[in-house]
């Protein structure tokens, strides 16, 4: 990667080499990352990316998805699908 890269994982955590990626953030080689999932959740206090000498670097615990916005949608369906339900019309049925 260029050094003037930021790598963004919110895919699996395993896809990334998190030693190599701590490395590459401490030395310069790549100028910041976002990690939203490691190799095992919850992580192990151990883990290379959560040293507090990993400069540049957000790591959220696999929940990146959830800004406010798409928790109410949630919120939103869920209660369509209760109402749904109490009032003998359900929707999403799965037989």
């Amino acid at each position: 990667m260029k050094p003037q890269a930021f790598l963004i994982n919110t895919a699996r955590g395993a896809i990334i080499d998190s030693h190599a990626l701590a490395d590459a953030l401490r030395s310069g080689q790549v100028a910041g990352a976002g990690i939203d999932a490691l190799e095992s959740e919850p992580p192990d206090a151990s883990h290379p990316l959560l040293q507090g000498n990993v400069p540049n670097l957000i790591v959220t615990p696999h929940n990146a998805w959830g800004s406010r916005e798409a928790r109410q949608r949630l919120v939103n369906i869920m209660s369509d699908i209760v109402k749904a339900w109490q009032s003998d019309s359900p929707i999403n049925v799965v037989v």
